[in-house]
């Protein structure tokens, strides 16, 4: 367990049992808020060292953008276009980083497969669709629209 993990819990404890004493409802109320700090701390540290691999389509449709929007480096990247067979490898790509490939002409339509590993050997894989008319990816589209959407 990390030693700021350790710290946190060991004075949410001493400060729940302090404020035991004044008011049990008070006391309940502040040890749930430290498991949920403490769980939430948890949750970052399984995070720290997972990539997050996009495949997209430049506006001019005469190359690809390769973007790693997850929290470690993403390497030993393989990248293939189907079905215009094109296939390239990216051997790392940092947090945040964008590569891009230029294609030889314009690409209307097309799926990208990628396959990628983290740090610790991992082996992760996505797949894109690509096209020219803008049925991008949209990261604020909800999964279960209840009402309509834009």
């Amino acid at each position: 367990m990390d030693r700021k993990i350790q710290i946190l819990l060991v004075s949410g404890i001493i400060l729940t049992l302090i404020v035991f004493l004044i008011n049990i409802y008070a006391a309940g109320v502040l040890f749930i808020l430290f498991a949920v700090l403490i769980m939430s701390l948890f949750i970052m540290q399984d995070s720290t060292t997972l990539p997050d691999v996009m495949v997209e389509l430049e506006d001019d449709a005469k190359g690809i953008l390769i973007r790693n929007s997850g929290n470690s480096d993403a390497v030993k990247i393989h990248v293939a276009l189907v079905p215009v067979n094109i296939e390239f490898n990216i051997a790392v790509l940092a947090p945040d980083q964008i590569n891009e490939y230029p294609l030889e002409s314009m690409l209307s339509e097309a799926k990208a497969v990628v396959t990628f590993e983290n740090v610790m050997g991992n082996a992760f894989s996505r797949t894109y669709n690509l096209s020219s008319t803008g049925n991008q990816n949209d990261p604020f589209k909800p999964m279960i629209p209840f009402f309509k959407w834009k």
